[in-house]
């Protein structure tokens, strides 16, 4: 993958400090409103009494958890566009990984219970997000939490759900995509489900990956209020041509193949 061009920080007429305090006196309020208003009624949609309530071929849950992440993303002034269709019924998919942003630009397209590392689940906001959109967390470095994790996706796309995983194991700062983990595509192998491999590009082919993702020593919460102030971008979700049970043979050739049509889809 060609690196994007670094986010070194430079003042444009669209980031001059006085664009950027007006993006602030309109977004903060949008926020605060997409918090204590969309959220509330949001919560009150997902409810026992309405988890089997169905619009079309999905459940009502799933379609008011993407509508509030594409509000979200819209706050943050993300242009959302969508290539290609998501594949139905039982799936995985496997996604390049450039921020926290992700999760909720995939959940506004399809839902999908993530894997995800452990600290997430304690963050504002995000974390209890996460866990509504059935997150799967792992406690990285410990075999006994990914055994665990591999035994909930089984039983999931075993139960015509789908997954979403991020298989380089944790963001890269935008700059390139690492080598893909194997070992995470033994539940899709196992259950015999589609992999669909997934290209996320943020502005214009790709050019404000680095931007989007936490910068050196960048916690969360600067993170959130840096991209709060920033021009609004696209963001492009690109849904690839499906791996198939058998198309490839084992776990890492399925791993190397899902990777390589990523890769490409980031150069085109």
């Amino acid at each position: 993958m060609n690196s994007p061009p670094p986010y070194a920080g430079a003042t444009t007429p669209e980031s001059a400090p006085a664009a950027r305090v007006l993006r602030y006196l309109v977004r903060v309020p949008m926020l605060l409103w997409h918090l204590l208003v969309h959220l509330p009624l949001t919560l009150l949609l997902i409810t026992p009494v309405t988890a089997n309530l169905r619009l079309g071929s999905e459940s009502l849950e799933h379609r008011v958890i993407r509508a509030w992440s594409a509000g979200l993303m819209r706050v943050f002034g993300f242009r959302l566009r969508r290539v290609g269709t998501p594949l139905p019924g039982a799936a995985m998919f496997v996604a390049n990984h450039v921020s926290w942003v992700d999760i909720s630009v995939l959940h506004s397209q399809r839902m999908m219970g993530f894997v995800a590392k452990h600290e997430i689940s304690n963050w504002p906001l995000v974390g209890w997000l996460a866990v509504r959109g059935e997150t799967i967390f792992h406690l990285r470095g410990s075999t006994e939490s990914l055994g665990g994790v591999l035994h909930e996706m089984l039983a999931r796309l075993r139960g015509s759900r789908s997954v979403g995983v991020f298989p380089e194991g944790g963001a890269r700062g935008g700059g390139e995509i690492g080598p893909f983990h194997a070992r995470i595509f033994m539940a899709a192998v196992e259950a015999g489900v589609p992999v669909q491999p997934i290209a996320l590009r943020y502005g214009e082919r790709g050019a404000a990956q680095r931007l989007v993702a936490f910068g050196r020593g960048e916690s969360f919460v600067a993170n959130i209020i840096r991209l709060l102030g920033e021009p609004a971008r696209l963001a492009e979700v690109h849904f690839l041509a499906p791996i198939g049970p058998g198309e490839a043979e084992g776990r890492r050739r399925i791993a190397d193949l899902a990777r390589q049509r990523i890769v490409d889809a980031m150069q085109s």
